[in-house]
């Protein structure tokens, strides 16, 4: 019971703080003329305030700082070391924007301090292709590529109203659930916190008419580092498999969990490569921009893969004892079919702006003719055989519905 309150208590101070700060934030914002404005790949009609991150993390370490105030967790101050270096990475993104590779080396001093001086990293595959207890330089990479992965994915999913707010919200509930039955109260503390910060921002970012806000890189950059914090931690409290309400395939299930993000980032990476571009190079291939092309409102776009992954949630609890590589296979195939979806329907529905730069992937054999171009540039059409660009063509106006 006496946990249950210190849970409660966090939830309604974060909540609280929020929901005060933010109209703060706002009224700021609209002062200083930090406004975010529409632009050819923005999903906003009218110029926004942006900074939102800040009332999320006032409200997250004064309540996660004050709820923790009697428990034991050393690694606190370095986690909230990183999240403050990311808080200020975010802040001058917003306000004088920053390159992708000075956030990116941000990202790896915050994954640094996390993984040195917090000493939270990974040490245990759980089986994953037959590998349990990793070494410490293969466990310390694996750590930076996976922080590094999902600050990112959250940062990129910050694109139409309430989706990585959403999201967040419904990772904090899965995690701290979890933490909490399982007698880990101060990462519950930790998960509720969050859940209580995002909360407030949420209620003004989808419903707010007068008092909108984005969150911007403040906020998604500082999500990202929390949620990679409980991910990794996730993982490694589940080493144990005597341990009570211990989950089996961990790795697959924090994996289902943040499924949108991590497999919408990592699709659009891979299709961004193909292209020659860089990762960061900014489009309009998530999944929400396609579903808003499909004529989603933001919240029906938002609600729809919240529902989604709350569905990926539960099969992979299900079947967590069916193996990591079976839960993880699932997963792809699955979360797969279901991203061609909106694509298929979008060009059956010839919805696609011939004109919009950011739609060409959806264009049967555009990613092809950008393959082409390029490669004209350093090579004759005569070293090219017909076969081989009917092949390559076909495979890659199949990859365009993924």
């Amino acid at each position: 019971m006496q946990n249950l309150i210190y849970l409660s208590a966090s939830f309604i101070l974060a909540l609280g703080i929020s929901l005060y700060a933010v109209p703060i934030v706002i009224k700021v914002v609209h002062s200083l003329k930090l406004l975010d404005n529409p632009n050819e790949r923005s999903s906003a009609e009218n110029p926004i305030p942006t900074l939102g991150g800040i009332a999320i993390f006032i409200s997250f370490v004064f309540a996660s700082t004050v709820g923790l105030s009697g428990a034991e967790l050393p690694e606190l101050i370095y986690i909230i070391t990183a999240i403050i270096l990311m808080f200020f990475v975010g802040l001058k993104d917003d306000i004088l924007t920053l390159s992708p590779w000075k956030k990116l080396i941000a990202q790896l001093i915050a994954a640094s301090i996390i993984i040195f001086l917090a000493k939270i990293q990974f040490t245990n595959l759980h089986g994953f292709f037959g590998i349990g207890e990793i070494g410490m330089i293969p466990g310390t990479l694996l750590t930076y590529f996976v922080i590094i992965v999902i600050i990112n994915a959250f940062n990129l999913m910050d694109g139409i109203d309430g989706l990585a707010a959403g999201l967040s919200m419904l990772a904090a509930i899965a995690f701290g659930s979890w933490f909490f039955i399982s007698g880990h109260i101060d990462y519950a503390i930790l998960s509720v916190s969050l859940l209580g910060a995002i909360a407030g921002f949420f209620y003004f970012n989808v419903y707010g008419k007068e008092n909108k806000i984005f969150m911007g890189d403040t906020g998604s950059l500082v999500l990202g580092t929390i949620m990679s914090v409980i991910v990794i931690r996730f993982n490694e409290f589940n080493i144990d498999q005597t341990q009570p309400f211990a989950i089996a395939s961990a790795p697959a299930v924090s994996f289902g969990i943040l499924i949108y993000p991590l497999a919408d980032t990592l699709r659009v990476f891979i299709i961004r490569a193909i292209q020659f571009k860089s990762p960061f190079t900014a489009d309009k291939n998530h999944l929400h921009h396609r579903l808003l092309t499909l004529g989603f409102s933001h919240k029906k776009a938002t609600y729809t893969i919240i529902a989604m992954n709350i569905l990926f949630i539960l099969c992979v609890v299900f079947m967590q004892h069916y193996g990591t590589i079976i839960v993880m296979g699932f997963i792809v195939v699955i979360g797969s079919l279901l991203f061609m979806i909106p694509a298929f329907f979008i060009q059956r529905g010839n919805l696609i702006k011939k004109n919009d730069p950011h739609q060409q992937l959806l264009i049967p054999g555009s990613t092809y003719q950008i393959l082409r171009n390029r490669r004209s540039a350093i090579k004759t059409a005569q070293r090219r055989t017909a076969f081989q660009g009917i092949k390559l063509q076909t495979f890659l106006q199949k990859l365009n519905l993924w």
